[in-house]
This record gives C-alpha cells, structure tokens and sequence, in this order.
C-alpha cells in the first residue's frame, strides 16, 4: 500500500506527513484480534504504512503515531494528549500513582517525588544491589540449568524489596508478593486488548484469581507502609524518603493511600521491568560471544573481581551499551496509549477529543529507517562514535516528556549492577534447542528462557 500524502501537521516540522489504514480489521474487534495474537509483528508493520496509521480498537477509530517526531509531539503535549485506556486500567493496581495520574495531580506528584530520585539518593538505594546478587547467585552450580526469565523475576523483586522497605520483608512475603504480581501484571494485559469491557466483570476463574491477587498485593505492601508510619528514623530506603517528602512551596506530605499507591508502582516498575531487561540482556550475551567476552573483559578491568557500586558505572561503557541494545531490541513498555483531550490534529489527521492515540516502542526501535539492520543485536550502535547518527526521539524505552519514567536512571543503575555481578562470576549458554518467544504482556517478557551456567 502506498501511504497517502497529508496536510501538513501543526508541529514545527519541514515535511509532510503519509498516513495509512492498518489491514485485518474484523466486524467489532476491529484490530483486537491482532493485538491479541500477534501484536509485535503487527506494530512493527504499520510504519511502513504511513507517519500515523488509523487502526480500530473493538468498533471505536484510533491512530498510531509510528514516526518520532510525532511520538514526541503526543508525549510533550499532555493537556491535548492526555492518559486514558491502558492507564484506566492499570489503576486496578496502581491506584492514582504518578504513572497514572493526570494533570494538575501528576505535576504535583511529579514536583514532590523527585527529590526522591537524585543521584545521591540512588547510590543510596543500589548500595546493596551487588551484595543481595552475589548472594542469590551463590547457590548457583556449574552445570546446572535455570530458567534465567524465572530468576531475574525472583532477583529483581528481592532487590526491589530492599530499595523499598530496606531489610524489611521476610523471603516468604516477597515470593508471595512475586507470586501476585504476576497474576495482576498478565491480567491488566488481557483487559487492555478486550474490546468488551464486560468480560473482566463476569465471575469466571481467571477474574477471580486476579482480583485475589491484587488485593493481596496491596495489602502486603500496606501492611509495610504502615509499620513505618510515625517513625522519625530515616531507614535509607525509598519508602523513608516518600514518608519524608515534602511539597517545596506548599509543605504538603504524600498522604497514606498516596504512599500505599507510589510505593505498589514503584515495586511493579522496580522488579517486573527490569528483571525482563536482564533476561533478555543474558539471552543475547550467551547467543553473542564475541559481545560476551568484550563485557567480560570490560568487568574485570575495571572491578577486578570485587562486587560492583553505583560509583563504578559510568566506567562500564560497553556493558551500558549492550543494555540499551537490549532495551531498543525488547522495550519493556512496548505500546502505550493516550487520549485526545480536545479536538486536535495529528499529522495531518484529525482527531476528535476522546480518540485514543496509540504508539509504540516496539514499532520505533525496529524501523529499518531509524535503526539500519534493526533485527541485529549491536551495542556499538550506542558508542560515542555512533550514538549521534539514532534520531531524535527515535529511542523510547522509558517514554518521554512530563510523564516520562522517573525511576530511569535507577532502573538502568540497577540492571548494570545486576550485569556486573553476575557476568563477573558465571557464563549462562542457551539450552540446545531452546528459543526466544518474547510474550507482550503489561511489559514486554522473554518467556521461559533456559540457560546453563558456566563458572568463569
């Protein structure tokens, strides 16, 4: 299909615009099925069709911005594009947290959380990372077969209890806790792509176990917040600083349901997301020796088999840039959405207020013209000498603008800690036979991921 040519867009931008209309659509569902099947191939097809591409969600019109200037534009612009769709759901969970909040709300979180995310205060939060690895990994043995995607997941939720709750939470409560985020997580996927909203009523087993776990999941963590309340002792951890923080102009405090609400996202963005970026990163190091053994090499250079600290990351150059190749390979926030809050107009397109507007990182991050190859793993993509050819806004995996992820640079700070440790120590080779099959959940998840572990 050869995408029709476009009214300039009101953003500042020399070029015209294409459009296109997403094939398959059926009778209700629209693109439903799709997006339920396949919905990795079927985002990475529709830039191909045009700069934004109209699809349909159940019977309801809504565009894809497939190019980055037009992403950018959507994401800097949250008064015209504003959360909605996938955010409604996701407040099952999360409440009316700083990932779901809107407006004047979401400023006023934004402004008051913060503090909570400076430098200092996440050496603070990553000074054990090394540690809690080392010991998760100390029963490992040569020879044995793990199930890397399982154990990143365990890790990362252990970790993320100590950044939250310091040495707080027992092992029982955080498995459970694991347990029912799980269950939550793939569940707020599937009320995602439904076109009918009645199904997630209906008392069927699976809405059942759902609902079990997200009230047990909040309760396990307000169970935790509420130990702390009223203590003066800063613990160190990030549920300290949320307790002590304080609005700069108005000497507003988070209230107890605000706390309970920050600290679940926090725990859901600090152990799902992360644990699949660093599945997928020892995916690619065991089907990469050549980039394995240049990671190696950096690790022992500049560690010298001691456990790694926050201090030493920005001398891990390469190990970064095997991270952020795995980020732009598998995204963790695949596809996200917003609503129009006005009647506006999208590169060229008009759309109506209440109009969903989709994009996705997946659909940027493996477009041959921003990413040449782009189904080739290449850190070197992201070294100094080639980082300034990616287009602006071409690299998405943790949004962009006012909303974007606050937790970034803890995020990243802790997937190369995590790297870093392990890599020091062990090898993990794929399983003969085994293969990839991402699974595009509420994030995108590598599935099960068999390796064997190979002592250095």
């Amino acid at each position: 299909m050869t995408p029709a040519k476009t009214s300039k867009s009101p953003e500042k931008t020399d070029r015209s615009w294409t459009s296109g209309i997403a094939p398959g659509a059926l009778p209700l569902a629209g693109h439903a099925l799709e997006l339920w099947r396949r919905p990795l191939e079927f985002l990475a097809d529709l830039p191909s069709r045009g700069d934004v591409v109209e699809l349909r969600l159940g019977p309801k019109p809504a565009y894809l911005a497939c190019h980055p200037e037009l992403v950018r534009h959507v994401l800097l612009n949250p008064r015209t594009f504003d959360k909605g769709g996938v955010f409604d759901k996701a407040r099952q969970l999360l409440g009316n947290s700083l990932s779901v909040s809107r407006g004047e709300e979401h400023r006023y979180q934004r402004r008051l959380i913060q503090p909570a995310f400076h430098s200092t205060k996440i050496a603070e939060y990553t000074a054990a990372v090394g540690e809690d690895t080392r010991a998760v990994i100390g029963s490992w043995r040569a020879g044995q077969t793990r199930d890397i995607s399982d154990t990143m997941h365990a890790l990362l939720m252990r970790v993320a209890a100590r950044t939250l709750f310091s040495a707080g939470v027992d092992a029982a409560t955080i498995e459970e806790a694991r347990h029912c985020l799980r269950i939550v997580s793939h569940g707020i996927q599937k009320r995602t792509v439904a076109p009918l909203g009645i199904m997630q009523k209906l008392p069927t087993p699976d809405n059942k176990r759902y609902d079990r776990a997200n009230v047990r999941l909040r309760q396990i963590v307000a169970d935790m917040v509420r130990r702390r309340q009223g203590s003066a002792e800063d613990h160190g951890d990030l549920l300290s600083t949320l307790l002590r923080a304080e609005h700069p102009e108005t000497g507003r405090r988070l209230s107890p349901r605000e706390v309970l609400d920050q600290v679940v996202t926090f725990l859901v963005a600090g152990s799902e997301t992360t644990a699949s970026t660093l599945a997928f990163v020892f995916h690619f190091l065991g089907r990469h020796p050549e980039v394995e053994r240049r990671v190696h090499a950096e690790i022992d250079a500049v560690l010298d088999g001691r456990v790694p600290v926050f201090e030493d990351l920005p001398r891990l150059e390469y190990t970064r840039a095997v991270i952020t190749e795995s980020l732009r390979m598998y995204p963790p926030s695949w596809m996200s959405m917003r609503v129009a809050a006005v009647d506006t107009e999208l590169g060229g397109r008009r759309v109506p207020s209440g109009t969903m507007v989709l994009y996705s990182a997946y659909a940027l991050h493996h477009n041959p013209e921003l990413f040449p190859d782009p189904e080739r793993f290449d850190p070197e993509r992201w070294l100094p000498d080639r980082v300034k050819d990616v287009p602006r806004g071409a690299l998405l995996p943790f949004g962009a603008g006012s909303h974007k992820c606050i937790g970034d640079v803890l995020a990243l700070a802790e997937t190369a800690l995590v790297v870093a440790t392990i890599a020091g120590r062990w090898r993990l080779r794929p399983v003969p036979g085994s293969r990839l099959r991402p699974e595009p959940k509420a994030t995108l998840e590598p599935g099960p991921l068999p390796m064997v572990c190979e002592a250095r």
